[in-house]
């Protein structure tokens, strides 16, 4: 009997998912947990492995469970994962030799900062990236220089790196895979986009040994199986993803022009260029959306650093809310923002700005101001954060998308949906499933174990929940935008 079933893992940054999908795609079974954050300086964010293995491991096994199907029902695992989160294990017993370095961590800052004035036009032609602390190679390589003995561990081949997926398929496996995909690959500074390969010279910028790097694979791929003992039955670890071209993949944005954004602890929006990689002159990103079959299809991609974290800010650093979902509704209970204005810079600015010194701001306050003009403003800055990186993207020489597909935890607020048609002046579509990374993940699994046939009958399986249209004027538009622009310049100042 065929097995039709899919679990995808989704190590996020604050929570690990595990689901169950059926040939329909629609998700029959899920198990989810939150882990803990440390932040052991200013700027600096850790999370502890062993913490992200027990729960992907817990959350798998509660998921299968709750599908009824077994083990023996699953025809493949994907993967999907926070990308350029930093990990360094021993190949001999598995165990990391620190703690994961977080994508959002900062510490790394002053190396980038000095290696920008030589390298950061070969590092763009390179790896479509910019030389920014947010991506994995310095990471890898402050772990290499303060691990006592980890470098000359590292060059004598008795180390592994690799972001969270590569660490899961290495446990996953029982330690018989060291591999990633072309996605993660392509955040650590050390993948060449072009090539499809690592780049020694870049392994030299920023003194990395390339003996420590995986074998690198396309998304739909038999990657190894499940060691014994895990699950009651072998199930193979069949597609990767890292979590932003996860979800461009789980909304089916198959086609040169289709854009979606996703709005999770932070918005990352991703227009698909195909076969081409371009270049952008506007700060964007250049990196491979999926590599199907050998064949590399492109995104410009825009980073946004904070975007569900201000909210969670509300809820726990100043106490404004008790729930995210209440933003929605105190939202719509004031007119406007009475002129405040939230730049959430909390761990630097992203794309298109890239200035990691940056520091959050809030802007207008009066005595007028309330609970609720703060919640505006948090939301506020999501939308007017995406309608820089589309400008960015316009600039670039791309179309306006026609429309703008959104997922992730955030989506679900009407009011946030509704302010982003107004802004960006297209359709924003919500899907019916806002899980899309883990659909994502799930699609490259099905597709490598034959339960889908191909990209055609994955664009099927896609359907619209919403539709938002935009309704505001211009007039109205025009000041809103004015005020963004201000605080942000007073912001980078």
């Amino acid at each position: 009997m065929a097995k039709t079933h899919i679990l995808a893992i989704d190590q996020g940054t604050t929570s690990t998912r595990s689901i169950v999908f059926d040939a329909a795609a629609k998700r029959i079974a899920s198990a989810q947990t939150e882990f803990a954050q440390h932040y052991p300086a200013p700027g600096w964010v850790e999370h502890d492995p062993e913490d992200i293995w027990r729960d992907v491991l817990s959350t798998a096994r509660a998921a299968i469970a709750e599908s009824g199907v077994g083990a023996d029902g699953i025809a493949g695992i994907g993967i999907t994962n926070q990308r350029e989160t930093t990990l360094v294990w021993d190949r001999a017993t598995g165990a990391p030799i620190h703690n994961a370095i977080v994508w959002q961590d900062r510490r790394t800052a002053d190396t980038c900062a000095r290696l920008k004035e030589g390298a950061e036009d070969q590092v763009r032609a390179r790896t479509g990236l910019l030389l920014d602390p947010y991506f994995s190679g310095t990471k890898l390589a402050w772990i290499l220089d303060h691990v006592e003995g980890a470098r000359a561990r590292a060059e004598a081949g008795e180390l592994a790196f690799g972001t969270i997926d590569s660490f899961l398929l290495w446990r996953l496996t029982g330690g018989a895979v060291h591999a990633t995909d072309v996605t993660n690959a392509s955040r650590t500074l050390l993948w060449n986009i072009r090539d499809g390969c690592w780049d020694e010279a870049m392994c030299r910028l920023l003194n990395v040994p390339m003996a420590i790097l995986p074998e690198v694979h396309d998304n739909a791929y038999i990657y190894g199986h499940t060691a014994e003992g895990l699950f009651d039955a072998s199930i193979p670890i069949a597609g990767i993803a890292g979590d932003q071209q996860a979800a461009l993949f789980g909304q089916a944005c198959f086609t040169r022009g289709m854009a979606k954004s996703t709005y999770g602890t932070g918005c990352f929006m991703l227009l698909n260029t195909g076969e081409e990689a371009i270049a952008s002159e506007n700060r964007l990103l250049t990196t491979p959306a999926y590599r199907l079959d050998g064949r590399t299809t492109y995104a410009l991609e825009g980073s946004i650093f904070v975007a569900g974290a201000a909210i969670k800010w509300l809820r726990d650093g100043i106490g404004v809310i008790t729930h995210a979902s209440q933003t929605n509704d105190m939202a719509t209970e004031v007119p406007d923002s009475h002129g405040v204005y939230m730049v959430p810079a909390f761990v630097g600015l992203g794309a298109p700005h890239w200035e990691p010194d940056a520091r959050a701001a809030i802007f207008g306050l009066t005595l007028g101001a309330t609970q609720a003009h703060l919640a505006r403003a948090a939301l506020e800055a999501v939308g007017y954060q995406t309608m820089d990186l589309v400008e960015a993207m316009v600039a670039d020489g791309s179309a306006r998308p026609a429309t703008m597909r959104v997922d992730g935890g955030m989506a679900a607020n009407d009011w946030l949906c509704a302010f982003l048609a107004d802004l960006l002046e297209v359709p924003v579509e919500r899907p019916d499933d806002l899980e899309t990374t883990a659909r994502g993940a799930a699609f490259h699994a099905g597709l490598a174990t034959g339960v889908w046939s191909g990209l055609d009958e994955l664009e099927r399986l896609w359907s619209r929940e919403h539709c938002f249209e935009p309704t505001m004027k211009a007039e109205a538009r025009a000041p809103l935008i004015a005020g963004w622009r201000d605080a942000l310049r007073r912001t980078l100042a």
